[in-house]
Formats: structure tokens, sequence, C-alpha cells
């Protein structure tokens, strides 16, 4: 199902013909509102520019915009082919966020064994249209298009499955599809795209919170008044945003030593770098971490001048907590969202935490003195922030 489109000579000029290429394979040319076009310009402008792509990179960069423009295409078909889909509101979601690499996705996978939670799985993410019944997935070309591409990437970077497995029905996080309005921190993180950030760090992505708003609402248009479960770090830099599309968000964020966790999303960051670039290996690592480091820091902080606005509202949890006591957390969190952890959910919980599928694909190593940082330095940026939520372990 994989279609190969070979990359342009030239990315900046290359924007009616990657309209062109996606109209042709879905059969609109309607790509909605047009606030993702100045985006898309600039990320391809950037593309020209700032990355050493290797052959096999300038095909991968130039799927993933095809890719993502395709996402875009398909959603706003589907909503068109779906009247009323944005009839009903999204009601009190739960929300998970907090800096990369700090347990989000195990607390969200764990979470999402209770059914009575909906939630964003990968596939649909890179094709919205409203979830059809689970049995009839495989037969959706959307779905094997996604296992296609997530079985190429494993296999040109089997330590991926590692640090970050996804699979096409399982849940996965928000950015993928708010990535589609081309306002996205996304687009800095595989390859060298310091022209597009430097654009990107100046804009407001209110219009991408209202695709993705809207997306979910379709996704979700089988079963409106099924609870969602949601989860992208990202949120914690756009909490205002959140809040504006789900007022009554119950929101968890969750917390770990920033210089065990910003080197881990190196790490990760960087699997997909050597897959896109030549060269310029040290450079190109010292050079993220620096920026994910201010970047995160910066998140921290404004996520902390948001939530005081917003009084009740979110939970703490610390990453360390939820390693020691997993269950002790997880009723800590229903208290929260108001609801009771029933029998059979417990069972399903506690056999999620005894086979621990998050390290069944082996161990992500990786070691921040690769990324020209100290411990102390990337502690230092994140100010009183650790010592608030005490995240040096071994520091209660």
């Amino acid at each position: 199902m994989e279609l190969h489109h070979e990359p342009p000579e030239v990315f900046r000029t290359a924007m009616d013909q990657a309209h062109e290429i996606v109209a042709r394979e879905i059969g609109s040319d309607d790509f909605g509102p047009n606030d993702y076009l100045p985006g898309l310009r600039v990320l391809l402008q950037s593309m020209d520019y700032d990355p050493h792509f290797s052959d096999t990179g300038r095909s991968m960069a130039w799927g993933m915009v095809i890719d993502v423009l395709r996402g875009r295409g398909q959603a706003i078909a589907s909503m068109k082919q779906t009247p009323g889909f944005d009839a009903r509101a999204i009601r009190s979601p739960v929300v998970i966020t907090g800096v990369p690499r700090t347990g989000t996705t195990a607390l969200h996978r764990l979470m999402a064994t209770d059914q009575r939670f909906q939630g964003l799985q990968t596939w649909l993410l890179d094709s919205p249209m409203p979830r059809p019944p689970i049995d009839t997935w495989p037969s959706y070309p959307q779905f094997q298009r996604t296992v296609t591409a997530l079985e190429a990437q494993y296999s040109a970077a089997p330590e991926k499955r590692a640090a970050h497995y996804r699979a096409a029905e399982e849940v996965h996080e928000c950015c993928m599809v708010l990535r589609q309005s081309f306002v996205s921190n996304l687009w800095n993180c595989a390859w060298s795209a310091a022209t597009y950030d430097a654009w990107w760090q100046c804009q407001s992505e209110d219009a991408a919170y209202r695709h993705y708003y809207r997306c979910t609402q379709l996704i979700g248009s089988n079963e409106p008044d099924t609870r969602w479960l949601l989860k992208n770090p990202g949120h914690i830099d756009n909490l205002d945003l959140l809040f504006s599309i789900f007022p009554d968000a119950r929101v968890i964020q969750t917390h770990r030593d920033p210089a065990k966790a910003v080197p881990s999303l190196v790490s990760l960051l960087m699997q997909l770098n050597s897959l896109t670039e030549d060269g310029r290996t040290q450079q190109r690592a010292e050079t993220m971490m620096t920026r994910e480091v201010a970047k995160w820091s910066s998140a921290v902080r404004k996520a902390d001048r948001v939530r005081q606005q917003h009084p009740g509202k979110i939970l703490d949890v610390v990453h360390a907590d939820f390693h020691h006591d997993p269950m002790g957390v997880l009723e800590r969190i229903y208290r929260f969202i108001g609801m009771e952890i029933t029998d059979e959910v417990r069972a399903g919980f506690a056999q999620r935490v005894r086979e621990k599928p998050e390290l069944s694909r082996g161990e992500h190593r990786y070691n921040i003195a690769d990324y020209g940082m100290t411990e102390e330095q990337v502690r230092d940026s994140f100010g009183d922030y650790i010592r608030r939520y005490e995240l040096v372990e071994g520091s209660k």
C-alpha cells in the first residue's frame, strides 16, 4: 500500500506538486482552511537549506510531507462525507501530558486498557475518519498503509522498537494530527530544520488545535458519549490552547528528572535523524540537545503560568512514583477524574503491569555525555521545577 514519490530537485517550489500528488490519490483537492499553507511553505524552504539529506533521507522527508498533507486532505474529505460529525462537543476528556520521556506513553497505554475510554489510534491519526468497528480495520487501505510505514521504519532503525514502539492499532499522540496544520514542533525532529524552527517559535498553534478538535470529533463521531483519553507531551507548551478547546479537561502532568528525560528524547530523535541525514552527527546531536533543553524548560515554565488560571484541573504524577507503585498512582488518577476502578479494569491494569510490554522489545540505552551537556547543566536550565517536584531520585 505504501506509495513512493520521487522527491523534487528543489523543495521550495514544490508546493503545488505536493497538492497535486495528494489530490490525485484521495480524489479531492479540498484541504480545508488555508492556515496551513504558510507553515508548509516555510518547511519546504527549510528543507532546501538546513539539512544535509542523504539520498534515502531526501525521499523519506518528501514522503513525510506527502503523508501528512494526505492525512489533512483525507480528514477534510471525511468531514464533508460525515454530516453532523461535529454536532456533539467533547466533554471532560482525560489528557496526559508532560516533558517527553517522563512516562506519558506507559501511563497512556496502561489507562487505555480501560474500555470505558476511547483514544486516537495511530492509523486514524494518519487518516482521520469515523472510527470503524475494530474487526474491520485490517481491510482498510489506510490501516494497511500505516502498518507498512511502521514496518519500514523499524526495519531501517531496529533500535526504535525499544526506544518508542508504535503499532497501527494502538493509541498514540495528538501531535500526529496537530502537525497536519504544519505549525508543529514535530517538523524540527526528523532532520535539521533551524529555518523552520525559528519561524515556528514565533507562531500560535491556535489553528492547529482547532483542526485537532474537529478531527477528534470526527474520529469519535460513532461513539460521541464515550469519554476520551488523550496524550501529547507538547500540550504542556500549549495548555492555554488545550483548555480553550477542552475547557473541562482533566489533565495529568507527568514529571521526571529532565537530566534523564531530555537525553532519552535526544537519543530517540537522533535515531530518526540518522535515517535522513549524512554527516555532522556529533554537531547535530549537540545542537539538538541544546535546543530540546531550551524548548522543554520553557514549556514547563509556561505550563506553570497557565495552570494557575485553572486550579484543580491538573494532577501531578512523578515518574518514580508511577514506576514504584503504578496501582497507587492509578487510584489517585481515577479519584481525580471522577471514575471508579472496577474489578475488571483493575485486573486489566494488573496484567499489563506484570507483562511490562514497554520493556519487551529491549532496553533503550543512551548516554548524556554523547550530547555535549552534563546533568547539572540540564537541571540548571529547569530551575526550581526540579526542586518543587523532587525529581532527582533519592532527593526525597
